[in-house]
């Protein structure tokens, strides 16, 4: 039970580590990069996500969305420091999720098997954006979901990982649906996306039906647990542009900076992300997804850069 008093030297002790790290960024290198995070909660516990929300220059995000991005990360944590040893794992406990992958059975309730759903549902736009069992099979993460059964554990994910089959069956679930939204995967390595030629139809479905924003989502995280969370700063990455710089994805745009690019686990892409979207975002003053001594540290240094070349310019 959280009491008011651990609540309160929970929420002293955050400002002093926050306001001390702002205090060390000034007074040596002007750096952005290094500055603590600490504004994002990562090595909190459930206790100091609750006096984040509390903190000035939060008081504009969406807290659900900090909350449940927050808490995700910290079960990305707890699925990489697991220490049962692979020679350890149950290989005989019946995890559905992982048997759907397997191809040994079909995800409920339209009874299809992960083989037959790529060969039939690649490319059968209608059906993957009407019916929505699908993507809790092809994306599962650590939270329970109606269509599947029990939210997998760390234990599971290990044996996702380790089987390579399913892994390449994840991996064309992911092709799958980055071409449902006019996306193309052009480095398997990298994880680097593009349009797709038929991006223009494909945004405006995603422009006109808001669900999907949720499905990204999942799929961000999902890629996360399952061994690709290098996949997840690029895709991110393309949506910031087609929402903030070309402008193609209008009613993509809030979930891309309130989830999206909380979705990445690797903390030193997401900064570079965040401050990305600061520098395409508009008005500057209304941009609520770091905190304001972090904002004008960056802007400062990007006014610096600028000077720069003007300078060299002449």
């Amino acid at each position: 039970m959280i009491t008011p008093l651990r609540l309160f030297l929970t929420f002293l002790s955050f400002l002093l580590l926050h306001y001390s790290s702002v205090i060390m960024g000034n007074s040596g290198s002007n750096s952005l990069s290094d500055s603590d995070s600490t504004w994002e909660g990562e090595e909190c516990c459930e206790v100091m996500a609750k006096v984040s929300m509390q903190l000035p220059w939060s008081a504009q995000r969406d807290a659900n969305a900090a909350r449940d991005m927050q808490n995700y990360r910290y079960m990305w944590r707890i699925t990489q420091s697991d220490d049962v040893p692979d020679d350890e794992l149950d290989n005989d406990k019946v995890w559905p999720n992982l048997q759907f992958y397997q191809n040994k059975i079909p995800f409920s309730p339209d009874g299809i098997c992960i083989d037959e759903f790529h060969l039939h549902w690649f490319g059968d736009y209608d059906k993957l954006e009407h019916v929505h069992c699908y993507i809790q099979w092809l994306f599962p993460t650590h939270e329970k979901a109606v269509n599947t059964f029990d939210e997998l554990s760390p234990e599971v994910f290990k044996l996702f990982c380790r089987d390579k089959e399913v892994m390449k069956r994840l991996l064309t679930s992911y092709k799958l649906m980055l071409d449902f939204y006019g996306i193309e995967l052009i480095s398997e390595e990298t994880g680097e996306v593009k349009r797709a030629v038929n991006w223009k139809e494909r945004f405006a479905n995603l422009n006109r039906n808001s669900h999907n924003n949720h499905r990204i989502t999942r799929i961000l995280k999902s890629m996360g647990l399952m061994g690709f969370p290098h996949y997840q700063a690029p895709l991110v990455q393309f949506f910031l542009v087609e929402t903030l710089v070309t402008g193609t994805l209008p009613q993509v745009k809030q979930s891309a900076l309130d989830y999206f690019i909380f979705a990445v686990v690797d903390k030193a892409k997401r900064r570079e992300l965040i401050k990305f979207a600061l520098l395409y975002f508009e008005p500057k003053e209304k941009f609520v997804w770091c905190p304001k001594e972090i904002k004008n540290q960056f802007l400062k240094e990007v006014k610096q850069a600028q000077e720069e070349c003007l300078g060299n310019a002449k």
